[in-house]
């Protein structure tokens, strides 16, 4: 048995079986399982597991840090183990239960978290984006790669279409996650964006002002997409069962659609300017302090799931403007905190802490710090608190300076160079050196306390 079955089957054996399991999922560093009873799960096990680096609980689901890539290895695995297809969901019903539950325990952290769900599918594609838009800045430079440009400019230019794509369809995309999220039929969720997005609009004039296809960005989708869905559900409820599915997508189109029109996409387009002006304008006017503040508090936010509510910022300041202002900022959190990972590598004397850090490094480097937050740092405490300071000064830097990148989000770390607008690739970089010692320095000098074999 290879190391990723061994670990399914320990996890297997830690949440008390396969007859336990309610649903089982992964994300890109986690495995998530909810459960029929916590009682039989050995929460003090699966933390003492070599392949985990971390336990969190939110609302009604469990969730093992053990590193990117390999959640989804994992969770295969222990499929497998059970004998379960990939597509099944275990047990809709009480899934349904469990996830009614946990809203009436915390209704803003499941908003949030189904909130995330819309925008959480497009990460690889934001990122593969951010990628090629960065190489295309690169082969641009005369100084870097001569007359590279001038030669193959078809080449730069099908470059162009690659990077570009997933904002020709981000609206239709987020209207079909956002249906999927809140139970409507995919469908219509896509036809929903593509009414807000179809350029006839700019030739029809509502009320003396001719309307503006695409206003409103992904914040109209959501608005419109969500009343969608409700809309669809009640309908399905009351009309009779021989013709619902004639009338409820017609009158659903109707209603939604002339409801969108009329008041949500103009609701949608305040919004969206409000935050894109409103992010921009705070971090401009801010300079170190806000960049301080935003960094310094940010692993706090992902502790607690509220961070998922900057999602829809980061898309809308691309969308407005071309650039985003506020991730680089946020990325500093996790530098801080590889600063003070390498401190308590150099201090501590437990081989086990020692040997999950080395583990836990090279993927904070890359920008993913979930492993040395749940594994390292927020264990021990000091660190923690060192970590938040280090990224504090960085983002001072980061804001102050006014470093942007062309990505939304999902990327972070050294990889966030990549996307980082021309003339100020170096000054992300020296930010990203002074958090690293920053959250170094912090951590030495607040100490904590060595754990014991």
């Amino acid at each position: 048995m290879d190391k990723t079955a061994a670990l399914a089957s320990d996890i297997l054996q830690g949440i008390g079986g396969e007859k336990n399991i309610q649903r089982l999922e992964n994300c890109m560093t986690r495995v998530r399982v909810e459960v029929h009873n916590d009682d039989q799960l050995d929460v003090s096990r699966l933390k003492q597991l070599s392949g985990v680096s971390g336990y969190v609980k939110q609302g009604q689901q469990h969730q093992l840090i053990v590193g990117p890539g390999k959640a989804a290895q994992v969770v295969d695995a222990m499929r497998a183990l059970m004998g379960v297809s990939a597509s099944v969901s275990i047990d809709d019903t009480e899934r349904t239960k469990a996830q009614a539950k946990a809203k009436y325990k915390a209704p803003m952290s499941d908003a949030l978290r189904q909130l995330a769900n819309v925008f959480i599918p497009l990460i690889p594609a934001f990122i593969a984006s951010g990628l090629i838009t960065g190489i295309i800045n690169i082969l641009k430079r005369p100084d870097i790669v001569g007359d590279f440009a001038t030669q193959y400019p078809n080449l730069l230019g099908i470059l162009g279409i690659f990077g570009s794509a997933v904002f020709a369809i981000m609206n239709i995309i987020v209207g079909v996650n956002t249906a999927k999220v809140f139970g409507g039929s995919l469908a219509m969720g896509g036809v929903m964006a593509g009414i807000l997005s179809s350029p006839q609009l700019a030739q029809i004039t509502l009320f003396g002002e001719a309307l503006q296809p695409g206003r409103g960005g992904v914040i109209a989708v959501l608005l419109v997409v969500i009343l969608m869905c409700w809309i669809e559900k009640r309908l399905r409820a009351i009309l009779p069962g021989s013709i619902e599915l004639i009338l409820n997508p017609l009158l659903t189109t109707l209603i939604t659609g002339s409801v969108a029109i009329v008041a949500l996409q103009p609701l949608g387009g305040w919004i969206s300017e409000a935050i894109a002006h409103g992010a921009s304008l705070a971090i401009d006017r801010g300079g170190l302090l806000v960049g301080a503040v935003l960094s310094g508090t940010f692993l706090p936010l992902v502790l607690t799931g509220l961070h998922q509510g900057l999602v829809p910022i980061h898309v809308e300041l691309v969308q407005a403007h071309g650039y985003n202002a506020l991730l680089p900022i946020l990325s500093m959190a996790g530098v801080g905190q590889v600063g003070a990972a390498i401190a308590v590598l150099m201090k501590t004397r437990n081989a086990r802490l020692k040997k999950m850090i080395k583990g836990a490094l090279p993927v904070g480097l890359l920008g993913i710090g979930e492993p040395l937050i749940f594994g390292v740092t927020l264990p021990l405490g000091k660190p923690f608190l060192a970590a938040c300071l280090g990224g504090a000064v960085g983002g001072a830097l980061i804001s102050y300076w006014k470093v942007a990148t062309v990505i939304t989000f999902g990327l972070s770390g050294l990889p966030l160079a990549l996307t980082i607008v021309t003339g100020k690739v170096m000054l992300y970089l020296l930010g990203y050196l002074v958090a690293v010692i920053a959250g170094f320095l912090f951590t030495w000098l607040l100490g904590f306390n060595d754990p014991e074999e």
